[in-house]
């Protein structure tokens, strides 16, 4: 039964059952009813919910809202409330506001600018392929997760980084351990204790012996050994769960849409349309935050200082104002404009990594195995709704048959 548009959410709001992919009816709901409505947050704090994709993104491109971690009530269970969050650590520029974050920004922007990324795609294929090789070798079924989606990510931007390899169980381990809203506050930052700890022993080990990867030139650079730290800390943690989730979950849509993936197969054009489209559809990074530093008129409603935002990036992304049929996966569409990555001085640093992997990763997937099917009942996959990131923790797949 939907709620009354008067009664105050709180999130998360369930999913409609047998619909994974969809965002909350009742979002869709407040999103044409009253898209900025009052909101309770897990710590008491009534603060806002926002759910138009105009006014998601009006927030995210205003500076009169803040990205500070110590003036942010978080919007759901378990990421940690008022006065838990200390304000972001020397490097931390995901959790600071102009222009501490810009110094950052400018440093990394060119690191990570889409053509240097798209000098990696040779690397990132010899990668995939050495996975799909592996697959075929062991099949003729697998955990997709165990088996492709999560290694390759976590290899590229290991190396990337210039972190071994051999570590990537300790990261990809403490990295989901900071996402799981199922914890308590105090492990997911004791998670993400374990990793600035261990990067900072390695930044040390950079100064004295440099090698050819972005944390040793970042030694370089005039940056102290903390702040070196939690840069690769910050794209550690963004840099490989949630591109494995994309490939997981995108591999999962085009399964689920014969007529989409036959296209997607046979047109290699498409690619780039077809990442768009599973980033607008998906939009695993499900909800934001901000806190506003002064009154601002937002959609009708006056946002006090102090006040915190809820930014409901799901239900913005399916917006029918800004995508026809917005509920639909179509690979031919248009999707320029979704909030999948932020807008705004936040635009996420590794967007166009993350596009190549997918760019990489999804076609040589079916080009390798034509007949991938899933091993598994649907309403059986374990999916991973009570997270920061929405994503999948096994999806078992065969290729062998008919």
């Amino acid at each position: 039964m939907s709620r009354p548009a008067t009664e105050l959410p709180e999130l998360p709001i369930k999913r409609p059952s047998g619909c994974p992919f969809d965002p909350p009816q009742d979002l869709g709901r407040l999103r044409e009813e009253q898209p900025v409505v009052p909101m309770i947050f897990p710590d008491g704090h009534r603060g806002w919910l926002v759910t138009s994709h105009e006014l998601v993104r009006a927030v995210l491109e205003d500076n009169r809202f803040s990205a500070r971690f110590e003036l942010i009530h978080s919007p759901l269970p378990g990421a940690g409330t008022k006065g838990m969050l200390p304000p972001a650590p020397p490097g931390m520029f995901g959790g600071m506001d102009l222009p501490e974050s810009g110094r950052y920004r400018t440093l990394l922007k060119p690191r990570f600018s889409s053509r240097r990324m798209d000098k990696l795609q040779d690397r990132i294929q010899e990668i995939t392929d050495g996975y799909l090789d592996a697959m075929e070798e062991h099949g003729p079924s697998a955990d997709l997760v165990e088996a492709y989606a999560l290694p390759i990510p976590a290899l590229v931007i290991c190396e990337l980084l210039g972190v071994p390899y051999a570590d990537r169980e300790a990261f990809q381990s403490n990295a989901i351990g900071v996402n799981n809203n199922d914890l308590p506050t105090e492990e997911q930052w004791a998670c993400l204790v374990a990793i600035q700890e261990y990067l900072t022993g390695l930044v040390v080990a950079k100064r004295t012996s440099p090698d050819n990867d972005l944390m040793s030139e970042l030694t370089e650079t005039g940056l102290t050994d903390e702040e070196i730290a939690n840069i690769a800390a910050l794209m550690l943690g963004a840099g490989f769960e949630t591109t494995a989730n994309m490939i997981a979950l995108g591999t999962w849509v085009l399964l689920r849409n014969p007529e989409q993936l036959a296209a997607f197969r046979s047109d290699p054009a498409l690619t780039d349309r077809t990442v768009e489209e599973l980033l607008r559809y998906l939009t695993i990074t499900h909800t934001g935050a901000r806190a506003a530093l002064e009154d601002v008129e937002l959609g009708g409603q006056l946002i006090r200082a102090g006040d915190s935002v809820a930014l409901s990036n799901q239900a913005a992304n399916r917006d029918p104002r800004k995508f026809s049929d917005p509920n639909a996966f179509d690979l031919h569409r248009q999707a320029s404009g979704h909030v999948a990555f932020g807008r705004g001085v936040h635009l996420c640093m590794g967007k166009d990594l993350a596009r190549v992997e997918m760019r990489v990763t999804l076609p040589s997937l079916f080009a390798r195995f034509p007949k991938l099917r899933l091993d598994i009942d649907p309403d059986d996959i374990p999916l991973r709704f009570n997270s920061d990131v929405f994503g999948v923790d096994r999806l078992p797949v065969r290729w062998d048959g008919a």
